[in-house]
């Protein structure tokens, strides 16, 4: 068997370079992600509608097969909060079986796109559309844990944002101030302990703490226990779901939601491994694991699940190196299942809402609020409507009106690009600047050129062609002369190439923007990125910016 294969799972290439060293590496990797994937896998359950050993058996699961069958080296898998609300609504509508049946329908779908190389196509959605969906997923986890933070009595807990949040304030009155002392300092204790030391995770150090808390002082606060009646001990057992074919065609959607969910959070989670490791994940190979991930969760009482940013990269900190890491995780929370089970019970809620306040706030990407609304007004469009959807509407409909509005963007960035305009002399002696004929290229400086509309769905050829730092010198010069058009996937994509370059130590520089580009480029925050000095007119001046960086080097 040819072990370098790319086509083959990335825990099979790995055998070729594995060693004693690794495993140990990816042992102590793979219990502290373990233990951290420990309070949020009940956390999802809980928030999902469902059962909080739910969450524990998708975890475990699936996140073995993610690892031992996936495209990235070291992608985590498991519950996340991407599913959370659209879960909610489907156990709420259709019953636990109703859920199986969506994943499973969700797991063909990602095998049948990895099996057919539509992989690589979740790059054609727009980071207006994936920063839309993930604030409103955001919001949406975080109002579904007000009732648990606060000990709140409800007559119910509405699916529907708005209604949701007409029973909570009518609830008001029915704070538990108990509940709200243990959410309080679990929400402090996750806040402070990170700062004072990372060695261990700060969500089981806080969840232990305030647990034991609630139990030695008696405390009226709901439980695992009080409402779940306590964790099963034990393996998962394997059962076939009371599937009814009368809900395959309603569920359609719903499944096609999932499955878009699953890839582009995959999708998401392994680009950042890849930056975080330097490696390239295969996307096909890691949806087909995802697919048949999300085929296994339900037959073993699982819920969806994808690749876990925030887990992923706490793996690669913690010194993960290999898919075994992954494994050692799902074996770790396996292990926990079989002995520690009962323990769980004692668990307070306002505790597991806390956690997931702080899981919807990293999952908010709010950061990139800012740069968005710095765009062209289309691309506010596109992320405001897609967020309002999501939360005022349905999942279901801002995944498909989302991905309807990336077409229309699309085509609309397209229509930019061509112009029809009469050659004068003025535009003949503003070529000469741009022109690289006569020019001599030094030594130091690599340069780059980008032809055509940089947009969405082509910003995976700047990473293809920069794969390798090694080959390039140490100031970088990208030519815009020939892009038509960008947006900001476009931005983000030269964002991550800068920062890419600054940390091998390299320096870039842009020159010959034309005239959508360079008053996108100057709205956004990108300018804070590069640097206004490093941003040319042309290549004549880039090329003298880089002797002076040349010379201070």
């Amino acid at each position: 068997m040819n072990l370098s294969n790319p086509n083959l799972p990335k825990s099979i290439q790995c055998l070729r370079f594995y060693s004693p060293q690794n495993f140990l590496h990816d042992l102590v990797a793979g219990i502290t992600v373990g233990l951290v994937a420990l309070p949020l896998a009940m956390a999802f359950g809980i928030a999902s509608g469902v059962t909080p050993q739910a969450g524990l058996y998708t975890a475990v699961v699936a996140g073995f097969i993610v690892s031992a069958l996936g495209g990235s080296r070291t992608q985590i898998g498991g519950p996340t909060g991407a599913f959370v609300v659209i879960v909610a609504g489907i156990v709420s509508h259709f019953g636990f079986s109703g859920l199986a049946l969506v994943t499973l329908m969700a797991g063909i779908i990602l095998v049948g796109m990895g099996l057919t190389g539509l992989g690589s196509a979740v790059r054609f959605i727009p980071r207006p559309v994936v920063i839309g969906f993930t604030n409103g997923i955001a919001i949406l986890i975080a109002s579904t844990q007000i009732k648990d933070f606060f000990g709140l009595h409800t007559p119910s807990n509405p699916s529907e944002f708005l209604h949701r949040l007409q029973v909570l304030i009518a609830s008001a009155p029915t704070v538990n101030w108990s509940a709200l002392g243990i959410g309080a300092g679990t929400l402090a204790a996750l806040l402070i302990l990170p700062r004072i030391t990372t060695r261990v995770p700060a969500s089981i150090v806080a969840l232990v703490v305030f647990t034991v808390i609630a139990v030695v002082f008696h405390l009226p606060v709901e439980t695992i226990h009080s409402r779940f009646g306590g964790i099963p001990q034990g393996l998962p057992s394997f059962a076939l779901p009371n599937f009814q074919t009368i809900h395959i065609l309603p569920l359609i959607p719903s499944a096609f939601t999932v499955a878009m969910l699953a890839a582009v959070e995959s999708m998401l989670s392994a680009v950042v491994a890849d930056s975080m490791t330097g490696d390239r994940h295969n996307p096909n190979v890691e949806l087909v694991a995802q697919g048949l991930a999300n085929m296994a969760s339900p037959v073993f009482g699982g819920i969806p699940a994808t690749g876990a940013i925030a887990r992923t990269a706490t793996n690669i900190r913690s010194g993960g190196r290999t898919p075994v890491a992954g494994i050692i995780h799902a074996i770790t929370l396996l292990v926990i299942l079989l002995v520690a089970a009962p323990l769980a019970s004692y668990i307070p809620l306002a505790a597991l809402a806390a956690i997931l306040f702080i899981v919807a706030y990293n999952m908010g990407e709010w950061h990139e609020i800012g740069a968005i609304v710095q765009l062209s007004r289309a691309d506010i469009v596109v992320w405001l409507v897609t967020f309002a959807l999501t939360v005022f509407a349905d999942l279901t409909v801002a995944v498909g009106i989302g991905l309807a509005l990336a077409a229309l963007l699309y085509i609309y960035r397209i229509s930019e690009t061509t112009t029809v305009v009469p050659v004068t002399d003025e535009y003949i002696r503003d070529g000469i600047q741009h022109n690289l004929q006569g020019r001599i290229i030094p030594p130091y400086v690599t340069l780059l050129r980008i032809h055509g509309p940089f947009l969405f769905g082509t910003t995976e050829k700047l990473i293809d062609a920069t794969e390798n730092l090694d080959t390039f010198e140490k100031i970088v010069i990208i030519r815009l002369r020939n892009m038509t058009a960008i947006d900001a996937t476009g931005i983000h994509a030269i964002e991550h190439f800068a920062e890419r370059l600054r940390k091998s130590g390299r320096t870039m520089l842009l020159c010959g923007a034309m005239q959508q580009p360079s008053k996108l480029l100057r709205q956004s925050a990108f300018i804070n990125h590069i640097g206004e000095e490093n941003i040319m007119p042309n290549i004549q001046a880039a090329l003298e910016r880089a002797e002076v960086i040349n010379a201070a080097l």
